[in-house]
């Protein structure tokens, strides 16, 4: 970690292995498409937990309004990091085809006292809005970004509507 503090840095991202980079580059993605200045790294709740116990601690004084954190398999990585920073965590259950449901259950199961969102399971791209919904709250120009990407949301599926009820269901999935 560096030691300098960058207040551009508003969200920090950060996964157990390099393995969950696929999944938790949806936020770092749909930060930066909504502008938002963003940190990503790997960082072990097991292999690095001393690394990890700084990021959390002193993520607030280096600017930091939110960390995004990914883990798979028992998942301590988000829940462990809540514990040691005072701002909010967003935490992805990373799900694999060859593990259970392991690490959203070890995210929801967060004990009272240590406050932690869980996102559904590789939700990146939906804690990335959740982040971006909170830091609109103090941020005139973000929160129009996100109320603009919420009504093209909405026009989409209108549009989609339209063409469903010109074409006809069955027309309109033969062409899907």
């Amino acid at each position: 970690m560096e030691d300098s503090v960058n207040t551009d840095i508003l969200v920090g991202i950060i996964m157990g292995s390099d393995s969950d980079l696929d999944i938790m580059s949806q936020a770092a993605k749909t930060l930066d498409e909504f502008g938002v200045a963003n940190e990503v790294h790997i960082i072990s709740a097991h292999r690095t937990p001393d690394v990890m116990s700084d990021y959390g601690a002193t993520a607030k004084e280096r600017g930091l309004k939110l960390i995004i954190a990914g883990a798979g398999g028992s998942a301590h990585l988000p829940g462990m990091t809540a514990s040691h920073t005072p701002i909010p965590v967003i935490a992805v259950p990373i799900k694999r085809e060859n593990h259970g449901h392991e690490a959203f259950w070890s995210n929801i199961k967060m004990p009272p006292g240590i406050a932690l969102a869980t996102m559904p399971e590789n939700g990146a791209k939906n804690a990335a809005l959740l982040a971006i919904e909170i830091l609109a709250l103090n941020d005139e120009s973000l929160a129009a970004k996100y109320d603009e990407f919420r009504k093209n949301q909405s026009q989409a599926v209108y549009d989609i509507d339209d063409e469903l009820q010109t074409k006809g269901w069955q027309k309109y999935l033969e062409e899907k």
